[in-house]
């Protein structure tokens, strides 16, 4: 009866999910050696998912030296198994031509095929290809679709999109109340267009009340925030404020972001 007792004392096999999420735990931590060292056994016995996070690092430079070809390589074994943020990833470096010929239709390819199997960034990315039109043929109420889908899953910058067409009446009647609505759930969550978009409402009057204090508090944001769309309204609405007025909005505009009470 030895044996069974040797069999009893044997450590329990830690499964792939489990060795993934140690991974990313380290990953999360900066240490992407021990990262990479679950990732590779791992991707080399066929986890889609550890192909993948190898090929973001040799994409991003994380851990490892930056290598588009590599890169291109590991991500493309992850998207062939049907990852679908192996998927995603592959359409970036399509997107970009980085360790592969740049082709546009490839990445929407691949992005549709993210997006069909629920992965926000991809839906994000592949509803904003189909409303610019200058990479592949338009088509705005695909494009409204997979805004919708990835709003719905929290991606800040498709409620932005989904704001746009509102505003523009692409695909839906114009609503200046309905944009508002869905550029103030992006505002809140950061979105830097988003906060723009809703400064010029407040400053407009454009399906909200004008408040011009609260616009330029919105518009500093925004602009603090890196987005060029807020440069085109900030001249005139600190035109219309007082010296009072504007140091209120600087003091709102870095105060912490707070949902209104209903």
């Amino acid at each position: 009866m030895r044996w069974l007792d040797r069999l009893a004392r044997k450590p329990a096999r830690t499964s792939v999910a489990d060795q993934l999420a140690v991974a990313i735990d380290a990953a999360k931590r900066g240490n992407y050696a021990t990262a990479l060292g679950i990732w590779e056994p791992l991707a080399r016995s066929g986890s889609a998912r550890a192909q993948n996070n190898i090929g973001a690092c040799f994409a991003d430079g994380l851990g490892v030296e930056r290598d588009g070809n590599l890169a291109f390589r590991w991500l493309a074994l992850a998207a062939e198994a049907g990852d679908p943020v192996g998927q995603r990833n592959l359409a970036s470096l399509c997107f970009r031509g980085e360790g592969v010929e740049q082709s546009y239709r490839r990445a929407a390819e691949l992005y549709r095929a993210a997006a069909e199997q629920g992965d926000g960034p991809a839906q994000d990315m592949l509803s904003w290809m189909l409303l610019e039109g200058e990479v592949i043929e338009p088509d705005i109420a695909e494009a409204r679709r997979w805004a919708l889908a990835a709003a719905k899953q929290g991606i800040a910058s498709a409620m932005t999109r989904v704001g746009m067409l509102y505003h523009n009446a692409l695909g839906v009647s114009r609503d200046p109340v309905e944009a508002v609505r869905w550029w103030r759930k992006a505002a809140l969550l950061g979105d830097t267009d988003g906060q723009a978009m809703l400064g010029a409402a407040y400053h407009l009057g454009a399906g909200v009340p004008a408040d011009a204090v609260e616009a330029y508090a919105w518009l500093l944001r925004a602009q603090a925030g890196g987005s060029v769309r807020a440069g085109r309204y900030m001249d005139a609405a600190r035109a219309a404020l007082t010296a009072n007025d504007i140091a209120e909005a600087e003091r709102r505009a870095i105060s912490p972001i707070e949902e209104p009470a209903p």
